[in-house]
């Protein structure tokens, strides 16, 4: 058998279908790349990637969390809003330091996200009732400390102010620190007892618990898991404006699903992968900067465009099946 029989052999038994069922969140990303490089004569500079990383990295956060909410068969509607209390904590106690300015948030993200644990799992009150109700707290929350004005981190150390605004060589930290934390996730998804436990509550919350598993303290696990990495999204961008803002994070709870589907994971529970959340939230960047670089287009057809590609992906999903983990 010469080369090109063997090439020729592998080819058809490459599962094509399959391929473009787990990679679907890739290649929508790489044509809209190629799209966008030979669209805009700006967009392939390097100071435009650096540009949409530091954009997205915020949103990345939020939509990690939400991939292991999602994973388990839930929802979080209230990660905008505990990103904007966040915000305006980060801001109030920046002054005394970097390490304060964000250990704070993230505990007061994690209390948000254990009290939608215990409304889901104790109370037994639907995850998209109950996170519903503490979105509109929480955002009152924000609203009432503030008094409905921005707080500025006038006082803010030159570490804080770096955390949103830094480089390390030439990259934006808030880049890097979402690339990490992808890999975290994937490493912890893969690689321990919680991420498999995560899938086996998502896909089969009765088959988890004859199994033995405490499916309500990982629920639980989960839904603080989200607050603290949504607070840490709202420190990053209250170092980035140099404030806190009680009106931050509005609607992002929206685009964070959207990016966890684009990328894959069921909305269902139980099948997905943060691979695929990061190429979602790529996606999502790559849209909103080729909407700023054509200029003349209202921004509302961004919002037409996202949901055309989310509603794609959904019809993909139900018509070829769950996608593998990854």
């Amino acid at each position: 058998m010469n080369i090109v029989e063997l090439a020729v052999r592998k080819v058809k038994a490459f599962d094509f279908k399959k391929f473009f069922k787990d990679e679907g969140a890739l290649i929508t990303f790489i044509i809209l790349f190629l799209f966008a490089t030979f669209k805009y004569e700006q967009f392939f500079t390097v100071l435009n990637f650096k540009n949409v990383l530091r954009q997205v990295s915020m949103l990345g956060f939020v939509a990690i969390g939400m991939t292991f909410v999602i994973l388990i068969g839930g929802i979080d509607l209230s990660v905008g809003s505990t990103l904007a209390v966040a915000g305006v904590v980060a801001a109030k106690v920046c002054s005394y330091g970097v390490a304060v300015s964000i250990i704070i948030p993230i505990l007061i993200g994690i209390v948000f996200g254990l009290i939608n644990g215990i409304l889901v799992t104790k109370l037994k009150i639907v995850p998209f009732i109950a996170t519903l109700a503490t979105m509109l707290a929480i955002r009152g929350i924000a609203y009432i400390a503030t008094g409905e004005l921005s707080v500025g981190a006038n006082s803010a150390s030159e570490s804080f102010i770096q955390l949103g605004r830094g480089f390390v060589f030439g990259i934006p930290i808030p880049a890097i620190l979402f690339i990490l934390a992808i890999i975290v996730a994937i490493l912890i998804s893969k690689k321990t007892r919680f991420g498999r436990h995560v899938y086996a509550v998502g896909g089969n919350e009765d088959a988890s618990r004859m199994m033995g598993l405490k499916v309500d303290a990982i629920k639980m696990a989960v839904y603080a898991l989200s607050g603290a990495l949504s607070a840490f999204a709202g420190v990053i961008l209250a170092s980035r404006l140099g404030a806190g803002q009680p009106v931050a994070g509005d609607g992002w709870e929206l685009t964070a699903i959207a990016a966890t589907v684009i990328g894959g994971t069921l909305i269902v529970g139980g099948v997905g992968k943060f691979s695929g959340t990061f190429f979602g939230v790529l996606i999502i960047g790559l849209i909103q900067n080729m909407f700023n670089m054509q200029g003349n287009l209202n921004v509302w057809w961004q919002n037409i465009l996202m949901g055309a590609i989310l509603l794609g992906v959904v019809v993909a999903q139900s018509q070829t099946g769950k996608v593998s983990k990854a």
